[in-house]
This record gives C-alpha cells, structure tokens and sequence, in this order.
C-alpha cells in the first residue's frame, strides 16, 4: 500500500511514518515549506524508503503537488493543531485546517481513479463534541464546539464530507481523543507539566504554576492512537465518524500527581490565571464502541507506562 501522510513531521506524523514502513507500507510524505530536514524525523533508513513532498495548506494552489503522487490511502494530519495558536490565530486556524483540507481532498479527488482506489483518513477531534454532560461521548453526539479550534475542526469535517458526495472519494473519519508520548512540543498540557516539574526539582522548589486541574480527560499513548488510524484506513467503512478513546477518565490533578512520584518531587500547585484556558471542556471521555466493533483495535499501552517513558526520556 502507498498512503500520502499529511504533517508527516508533526508529533504524530512521526510515529505513524514509521508505523507504515514497520508494516511494509510506502510513503509519500507531505510537510510544511521549510520544516525540520527529513534526517531529523524519519528512520536511519527513511531517506530511501520516503517521497517526500511540499504541502502548504493556507495557500490556494500549496495542495498541487500531491496531485502527483498516486496513493492508496491517504491520513490527513496536517492542520494549525494548538488550541492556543487557533485563539490566536482564527484566521490561519480557519484557512489551514478547514480550506486546506478541502483544497487537499479536492487535489486527491482529481487524480484518474481516486474515487474508486483511494481510501482517505481526516483526523478531526474529540473536541467538536463540546462541553457534554459528563458521560462519555458517542459519535451520534451532538457536535458544539465551544473553541476556535474545535470550531474549525468541525468545518473540516463538513468540507470532507461536501467532497465526497460530489467526487465519490471514499472518506472516514477519525475523532481522538488526546494522546501524549515522548516527543510531543511543551505546549500540551502533559509535556508542560514534565518540564516544569523537572525544573521544580532542579530548583527545589515547593510549588507548580498550573491552570484549571479539574478537567477530566481520556488520555491515550500516540501510539496506540497510530494504531487505530491504519485500522481506520484498512478497515474503516467510508461516510463514517469513529472516536478514537480509551475510555477512561483523568483529572488533571490526578495526572500532576502521577507525574510529580514519577520525577520524585512533591510540590503544590499554585494556580496561574496565565495558564487557564478559556472555554475549558470539563468532562471528555470518549467510547470507542464503533472503532472497536469495526476493526477489532484496543488500546494496549497503560497510561502510567506511557507516562513514565516520557519521564524517562526527559531525565535520562
């Protein structure tokens, strides 16, 4: 099989690239203009076994070029990803992640052939269901996003949707909910905390700035989550939406704590307006019934496993 990866050298990306390759599986890799050297993200051998091609989504013509580069399968990743950098920037957020993917799947959709070869992925996420009630989230939800990102993420969802009733592409949809590993950028919430914990120690310090720490979230490894995506692109059925869930809810207090005995240091947080998110969602937990019963994927890696790697990978 030959897939076109989307922000193949984005966190997640990463691992699935090389989740690909393990399987036997070609790549054509589409990155940003500019981005991190190839030697810096793929395998020692990726050079060789990895196209690599120019993808730049806020610009009218940036999804040109995949035209030339027939697939099989198709995950598209790349999208302006933080919360924090969609409040920011609601325009790029607006032009990246919902005009880019309608400017991609359009790319993909005018190859010869696509409609009946090409299996497509858009991984949206968990967050366009919103506030909820507190219970864990089907995909018969109703999607309220209550965030620019979320907001924008839903659009795309609609733009994917719109090219498939009018080329034919064969298009699904997948809804994580987050996930955190060794590798992840300092401005997600787990890797945040890593840091300022291990500085905490370094200094001897007492205390840890945080935001709100009573939000729950169902958590998964990035890799269990690469998993499910090549289930979704193998086994997937085209028209659907599938969460992307372990099923299990942490607060964030509680993560803090498990990551404070895995630095080994005792601090109290100390609440930081700087660190608070606006339109925080209180309770996302998803149910992963629909995945499951699809393509027969479970989450394999515990969470503390998962945690206690990045810590080792930090200290280490």
């Amino acid at each position: 099989m030959k897939v076109l990866v989307t922000g193949a050298d984005g966190f997640v990306g990463r691992y699935l690239v090389r989740s690909l390759l393990g399987r036997g599986d070609r790549v054509v890799a589409a990155v940003r203009p500019g981005g991190p050297d190839p030697d810096t993200w793929l395998p020692p051998d990726g050079r060789e076994r990895v196209e690599t091609v120019d993808l730049e989504l806020t610009e009218p013509h940036g999804a040109d070029a995949v035209a030339g580069h027939p697939v099989d399968g198709v995950v598209h990743l790349a999208a302006l990803a933080s919360g924090a950098e969609a409040r920011a920037h609601p325009e790029e957020a607006w032009a990246a992640n919902v005009l880019g993917t309608l400017r991609l799947l359009d790319a993909v959709a005018a190859r010869p052939g696509s409609a009946d070869n090409t299996r497509v992925l858009v991984i949206s996420t968990a967050e366009v269901y919103g506030r909820g009630s507190g219970i864990a989230r089907t995909e018969e939800d109703r999607i309220d996003p209550v965030s620019p990102y979320a907001a924008t993420k839903a659009a795309a969802e609609l733009a994917a949707g719109d090219v498939a009733r009018r080329t034919g592409l064969a298009v699904m949809l997948a809804r994580p909910f987050p996930h955190t590993g060794v590798g992840q950028a300092a401005n997600y919430v787990i890797p945040s905390f890593l840091e300022r914990l291990i500085e905490a120690k370094r200094q001897g310090a007492s205390t840890i700035a945080t935001g709100n720490l009573d939000p729950v979230r169902d958590i998964l490894d990035v890799r269990d989550v690469v998993d499910a995506y090549l289930a979704l692109l193998d086994r997937g059925f085209p028209g659907e939406a599938y969460n992307v869930a372990g099923g299990t809810g942490y607060s964030v207090r509680e993560i803090l704590r498990i990551m404070a005995g895995l630095v080994g240091i005792e601090v109290e947080p100390q609440p930081d307006p700087a660190l608070q998110r606006p339109a925080d969602i209180p309770h996302l937990v998803g149910d992963a019934s629909k995945l499951r019963d699809t393509t027969g994927w479970q989450p394999r890696i515990p969470f503390e496993q998962t945690l206690a790697e990045m810590v080792h990978a930090q200290t280490n």
